[in-house]
């Protein structure tokens, strides 16, 4: 039995402070509480332009290394890179994020440090991969639950997956959703907006994410109030372009807003907030509109609905879209019950016992007492690639 508390990297997110998504904030939240609980934790990082090299955050060390810039070579490099520096810099348990860096754990294996692979969603099923990059991730996904000591799920439907498709156990982990509490109003002026008098979207600009259906939706409604995009993606100028086009003068395209206290603001202030996040797990986007008690319309799907329950409203269509925002700005009063509802429903998510969760499966990986799931891998073939709606309607 280990008498320390033992040291934990965190491997394969673009790094902390969080900046980008749901692996950055993950690493974050987790990283700063396994940190208070006296772990030595070690954060690897993707250097960004114009920001500082940090050697420490939060408790956590930090590691940048570079990465190959291009989209299906960023992540994987970046990975490379930090499990060959962890060969000279060992740590007593690694998490790896994205089943996409699988190729790397027979090196850790090999290494005998053991890990952990967080598997994120069902990312094969994002439209902007070809049939290669479809077949890659499905064959990652197989290397996984092979090469790994334990596997993470963030929802009941991913790791129903993993069940399903490879008979692998999974540690079902989800992510935490922050208490915004009464957040002032007063940082909306800049943006010339009000309190309850928006509808908000943030989302990266990815086919999946539903943007285009959002904002398709909101402009054949009559409703008055804006609608507010935040969101880009380095890698979608079509798909941005495609956003653009269907917009008119009452959406507001504010791009990427890194400014955490202006974002919380508008999640808090919203008079709905539109998740159209598709193929996923639990989407720490929607985990921050309900602990923002903020009433929400999301895409029919099951990771959604895990999280919303009967206190959230759903869409598949423009059409649907155009109809639930229209009612919500007839019955504000009810948008706000919806909110207080789905702020009980956050109090699920707690960061605190998600990091208490991953402080135990990292000392059970050190001391290696956690059932493996290699050998129980098994694949169907890949299937044909779907149209978005046929590839949601499965995901659900």
């Amino acid at each position: 039995m280990t008498s320390h508390r033992p040291h934990v990297a965190l491997v394969g997110t673009r790094g902390v402070p969080a900046r980008y998504g749901g692996f950055e904030t993950a690493a974050e939240e987790i990283g700063r509480r396994l940190v208070a609980a006296g772990h030595p934790v070690t954060v690897y990082c993707r250097p960004v332009a114009g920001e500082p090299r940090l050697t420490e955050h939060l408790g956590m060390r930090l590691v940048h290394l570079p990465a190959l810039r291009h989209r299906a070579l960023e992540t994987l490099s970046h990975t490379g890179l930090s499990v060959g520096h962890l060969l000279g810099h060992r740590a007593d348990a690694v998490i790896l994020f994205n089943a996409a860096n699988a190729p790397w754990l027979p090196v850790l294996r090999a290494a005998r440090m053991p890990v952990a692979t967080h598997v994120d969603g069902l990312e094969w099923k994002r439209s902007k991969w070809s049939g290669t990059g479809r077949r890659y991730y499905r064959n990652a996904e197989a290397l996984a639950v092979r090469w790994s000591d334990a596997l993470i799920a963030d929802a009941q439907g991913i790791a129903d997956y993993y069940q399903r498709e490879f008979a692998a156990p999974t540690e079902i982990i989800a992510y935490g959703a922050p208490r915004l509490g009464d957040v002032p109003a007063d940082r909306l002026t800049e943006l010339g907006l009000t309190s309850g008098g928006y509808h908000l979207v943030v989302a990266r600009f990815e086919p999946e994410n539903h943007v285009d259906v959002a904002v398709e939706g909101y402009v054949a409604s009559g409703c008055r109030e804006p609608l507010v995009v935040v969101g880009s993606a380095p890698y979608a100028a079509e798909y941005t372009r495609r956003v653009e086009s269907l917009a008119d003068d009452r959406v507001r395209l504010l791009g990427g807003v890194w400014d955490q206290e202006l974002l919380d603001t508008l999640y808090a202030h919203a008079l709905t907030y539109v998740h159209g996040h598709s193929v996923g797990g639990t989407n720490p986007s929607l985990l921050r509109a309900i602990g923002a008690g903020t009433a929400t319309l999301a895409f029919d799907v099951s990771f959604n609905r895990e999280v919303l329950g009967d206190a959230g409203r759903y869409f598949t269509t423009p059409a649907d879209v155009a109809r639930e925002l229209t009612a919500a700005e007839r019955d504000p009063d009810g948008c706000r019950d919806r909110g207080r509802d789905l702020a009980r429903r956050a109090l699920d998510y707690d960061w605190d016992d998600v990091a208490a969760r991953y402080s135990d499966l990292a000392i059970r990986l050190a001391e290696r007492r956690v059932r493996r799931p290699r050998g129980l891998g098994r694949r169907r073939p890949a299937p044909e690639p779907q149209p978005l709606a046929a590839a949601a309607a499965e995901a659900s």
